[in-house]
């Protein structure tokens, strides 16, 4: 290839630069040139250099050039491809005869049939053409004006998002409109006389229309709404209005209007440089409790502060208790208000915090709950260098406050102090045997008042000592799988525990694979196992190399003296634990069942819990089934046995099914069912929900919820991701 570059003695080339390349097809051979210039206007030494590919470059002695055969120009972010240039060297004009294709950047395309423009790409006219915008929104027009190169004004224009074809001319929704003005700075689209057609039906008009262009993400403006019905709130709208707060802050309003409500709801976002701020809010006049001003707020922050500290805060309040679910805002029966200073390091952990608790529960009293919780904790690991293991330490202050002044369990107020040392190492030996003692060491100082005649207040030492043995064996069959066996044995003793201490932080006990060889079962510091026990374990596994693996865990408690601390319902009452058995099964397609069971020697259950999930590419399941006895103490009157079900299937590409199920064995009813079905292409995003919340109390009646949300994308929306496309060529 031969380079030839040169100046114009006639003056062309101090008006205008192309480099371009001369392709002979048939010989195979190329021949490159170069026009280059001194430009002469003000500033344009900074104006970037243009260049021109195409099949043949000819100068004409009127000083126009005049370029066609796949033709392409390059300028700055710029780029065209037309099949033939005319360049007018006196007035810098460019006549384009298409089909033109013009590329702004990696958002914009401009499609036409001919054009008309200046040297500098910035202004022009393009006639037959269509806007193409970060590949989601098409704009067809009559005829395109480019100004200044940041304004596109588009007359007589049809924007869509949807494929459009031979087979599918009409798309599936579009907005006509007298003229569109697109800012690329401001990236907004602006539309006169603005018409809303679905399947080419009129259904909506404004005679002014202001969107977000689908690169912008955050913008002052109307966002999707909702059309929702409830068996209370009957049928409404919801309009949620978008309003940016600078680059860091915005608030969404939303008035929810029905036949039944009159409810404006508004959320807050702030980020800052070191953490990030929000809250939401709403407030309602409705026909369900005529006269009273309903309303909710719940507030959360969390800001990263000096030496590794984390403050956290939120704050959770509503007018009444049914005020949550009657909108659907939350399913919560307690409010929980908190603020906590908090570090984590590798070796310490710090955590101070304040909870304010709300019960919304019919059965429970706020007087004579805790309502006020305040805690201060500490924890320390270090390695003693003439012990050799691991030991650490842990200072905590727990402190609770109730409203009611009745002494005893209605209005007790208490501060407690706790001080824990423990210590642990372990040897492996040269048959694999695993070695481990353990050593802690509890003080705990208790100050009740209000309490109960007799109770404690002073302190208590409790020692605990503890021996392990565990033997992990490995063994490997012919067929490549690994099977590993792991019997373990402990040896515990633990003083005696505090019995004049009334239980507040240790009531729900848990019985699991988590804690069957832990030192104490109890979650809190009020209650720890005494005496001398012996827990006894075995595990088995087995990993297959086709991808699936199984495992299996069998464990129980045995002690010299009763257990009387626990309930029977726990599985952990009396001399001998019940057995406790874990199955886990994954297998390659993406299935995973978990089974655990707590039963006593005859295989009569005390609990049972079954787990089962698998998804692919078209179905996604999972299940679960839960039973426990009757626990007055644990809150729970009556026996539990629920099964829960959800589920996702995809029909097709564009549709799919959703359903989630939850059924009461006890009262043979179902507590909660919902359906939902989604249609998702590259245009549009329909979901439709329909659930039945069958449960009721004093405050609450059962209630039945219909959602309908319809999303147009393409304006400042993300693109459908997943759905299928139309077979329509995209983009020629």
């Amino acid at each position: 290839m031969e380079s030839v570059s040169g100046g114009d003695p006639d003056g062309f080339g101090a008006d205008f630069a192309f480099g371009g390349w001369l392709m002979l097809r048939n010989t195979l051979a190329a021949l490159a040139f170069a026009v280059a210039f001194l430009p002469t206007a003000p500033g344009a030494q900074n104006a970037p250099m243009a260049s021109l590919v195409a099949d043949k470059i000819e100068l004409q002695p009127n000083r126009q050039l005049i370029a066609q055969g796949n033709l392409e120009i390059l300028y700055g972010s710029t780029r065209i491809k037309a099949r033939r240039i005319v360049y007018s060297g006196p007035d810098g004009a460019l006549q384009i005869d298409g089909p033109i294709t013009l590329i702004e950047g990696d958002q914009i395309i401009l499609l036409a049939s001919s054009a008309e423009m200046d040297r500098e790409l910035r202004n022009g006219i393009l006639r037959s053409a269509r806007m193409v915008l970060n590949q989601q929104l098409q704009l067809a027009a009559a005829e395109i004006h480019r100004i200044d190169g940041r304004y596109t004004q588009l007359y007589k224009t049809v924007a869509s998002s949807c494929h459009v074809c031979d087979r599918r001319p009409t798309p599936l929704w579009q907005i006509r409109a007298k003229r569109i003005i697109h800012d690329q700075q401001e990236r907004q689209l602006y539309f006169d006389n603005a018409q809303l057609r679905v399947l080419d039906v009129p259904v909506f008009y404004l005679p002014r229309l202001r969107l977000p262009d689908p690169s912008l993400k955050r913008a002052t403006g109307f966002l999707v709404p909702t059309f929702k019905s409830t068996s209370k709130l009957s049928w409404g709208l919801k309009l949620p209005y978008f309003i940016t707060l600078g680059d860091h802050a915005d608030i969404t309003l939303t008035p929810y209007l029905s036949g039944t409500t009159k409810t404006l709801e508004l959320r807050f976002r702030r980020a800052f440089r070191n953490g990030e701020l929000s809250f939401d809010t709403a407030f309602s006049d409705d026909d369900i409790r005529t006269g009273q001003k309903r309303n909710y707020f719940f507030g959360r922050g969390k800001f990263d502060l000096k030496h590794d500290f984390t403050l956290e805060f939120d704050v959770e309040s509503t007018s009444d208790p049914a005020y949550l679910l009657d909108y659907g805002y939350s399913g919560k029966d307690r409010l929980d208000s908190a603020i906590r200073l908090s570090r984590a390091r590798r070796d310490d952990l710090f955590l101070a915090e304040l909870i304010h608790y709300h019960s919304l529960r019919s059965t429970e009293n706020n007087d004579t709950i805790p309502s006020w919780v305040g805690q201060i904790s500490y924890q320390k690991r270090f390695e003693p260098a003439f012990l050799g293991g691991e030991a650490g330490f842990r200072l905590e202050t727990q402190g609770f406050y109730r409203s009611s002044d009745t002494p005893g369990n209605a209005g007790r107020d208490r501060m407690r102090a706790t001080a824990q040392l423990d210590w642990r190492r372990s040897w492996i030996w040269r048959n694999g045997m695993v070695g481990s003692v353990q050593g802690q060491l509890n003080a705990d100082f208790y100050n009740p008042h209000q309490g109960a005649p007799g109770e404690m207040k002073g302190s208590h030492i409790t020692p605990a000592l503890l021996a392990e043995l565990r033997w992990p064996l490995v063994k490997t069959g012919r067929s490549g799988a690994s099977h590993v066996l792991e019997p373990v044995l402990q040896l515990i003793w633990s003083g005696e525990s505090a019995t004049n201490v009334a239980d507040e932080d240790s009531r729900l006990v848990e019985f699991d694979e988590a804690n069957l060889f832990s030192l104490s079962r109890f979650p809190g510091a009020d209650r720890r196992e005494s005496g001398w026990r012996g827990h006894i374990g075995l595990s088995w596994a087995r990993y297959d190399p086709a991808g699936w693996s199984s495992t299996l865990s069998v464990g129980r408690i045995l002690r010299t003296d009763s257990a009387t601390a626990f309930q029977n319902s726990t599985g952990l009452a009396g001399r001998s634990s019940d057995w406790l058995a874990v199955w886990q099964l994954t297998l390659p397609n993406r299935l995973r069942f978990i089974n655990r069971a707590v039963f006593d020697d005859n295989f009569n259950l005390s609990k049972s819990e079954a787990r089962l999930s698998w998804k692919n590419n078209t179905v996604s399941v999972a299940s679960s089934y839960i039973w426990m006895p009757a626990e007055p103490y644990e809150g729970r009157p009556r026996s539990t046995s629920e099964w829960s079900f959800d589920g996702r299937y995809r029909f097709s590409p564009n549709w799919l099914g959703k359903m989630d199920w939850r059924y009461d064995f006890t009262t043979g009813d179902a507590a909660y069912a919902g359906l939902g079905l989604e249609y998702r292409n590259e245009c549009v995003k329909v979901d439709l929900s329909l659930s039945r919340r069958f449960t009721s109390s004093g405050s609450l009646a059962p209630t039945t919820d219909f959602g309908l949300t319809v999303s147009l994308t393409g304006f400042g929306t993300r693109p459908s991701n997943g759905a299928r496309l139309s077979n329509c060529t995209r983009y020629n």
